[in-house]
């Protein structure tokens, strides 16, 4: 499964790392254009990442995509 996600801070980054380390499936961040593909889990890695526009989060695992859908419902409901 791919999620585009619009990272904004460095909290919102080490959320999701920790989300990763404790997701059933291994997650990966990817670049739009798929030219970079890094490991969540390391939080080193993340910082390879582009995060000033959206980036593609691809996993198999529901619980992460899940968590990552409720937190893009609350940050869209703290918009309003």
């Amino acid at each position: 499964m791919v999620m585009h996600v619009k990272f904004d801070s460095l909290a919102d980054l080490e959320a999701l790392q920790k989300l990763a380390n404790a997701a059933d499936a291994p997650v990966y961040l990817s670049s739009e254009d798929e030219s970079l593909q890094v490991d969540a889990r390391t939080f080193l890695g993340l910082f390879s990442v582009d995060f000033s526009k959206p980036v593609k989060v691809v996993t198999d695992s529901l619980y992460v995509i899940r968590r990552l859908e409720q937190a893009a419902r609350r940050h869209d409901a703290q918009a309003m």
